[in-house]
């Protein structure tokens, strides 16, 4: 099956906090391709995944950079698919330097931005999961299945922390 999420890096560096979005993907099933493009070292070939990426299937990419992170903005310029920035905290700012690259795109040209580092990075797989969900029943119902778990897993660390108080 094509890929319908692009998760694409500024470096291999990023791999490490990048590689959170690609277990998500991977949990949910959704097909998807990894690659590390630059938008200041090779931004010819940013462009042409780009202006391509539609045509393969990409349906959502997700682009992760720190230090000045262009990436995501470089991509969102040249396609209109929905495309979702992690800003990655590996400059000695930790990420806020990255976060507002990022997040401070001019109107008309958006980027989703989640939060700086690996929780974001989860975040994005999940945000694009969602966007692929609205045309698509079984992503759906696995998203409605996910979120029970979740809540469920709150509402029993808080049962257990409620019986641990009145013992106490």
């Amino acid at each position: 099956m094509e890929p319908r999420v692009a998760v694409v890096m500024g470096s291999k560096s990023d791999l490490e906090v990048m590689q959170e979005a690609i277990e998500v993907l991977k949990e949910f099933g959704v097909p998807h391709e990894v690659r590390i493009l630059s938008a200041h070292r090779v931004p010819d070939d940013v462009a042409d995944f780009s202006e391509k990426a539609a045509s393969r299937g990409i349906r959502v990419v997700i682009a992760g950079a720190g230090w000045a992170a262009h990436l995501a903005g470089s991509i969102a310029a040249r396609t209109v698919l929905p495309v979702i920035g992690v800003p990655v905290d590996s400059s000695p700012l930790k990420g806020w330097d990255a976060l507002l690259s990022t997040v401070q795109m001019p109107p008309g040209i958006p980027v989703a931005t989640v939060s700086v580092g690996k929780g974001g990075a989860r975040n994005a797989a999940y945000l694009a999961i969602e966007i692929l969900a609205l045309t698509d029943e079984n992503l759906q119902r696995k998203l409605t299945a996910f979120r029970e778990e979740i809540r469920e897993k709150v509402r029993r660390a808080d049962r257990e922390l409620q019986k641990n108080h009145e013992a106490g």
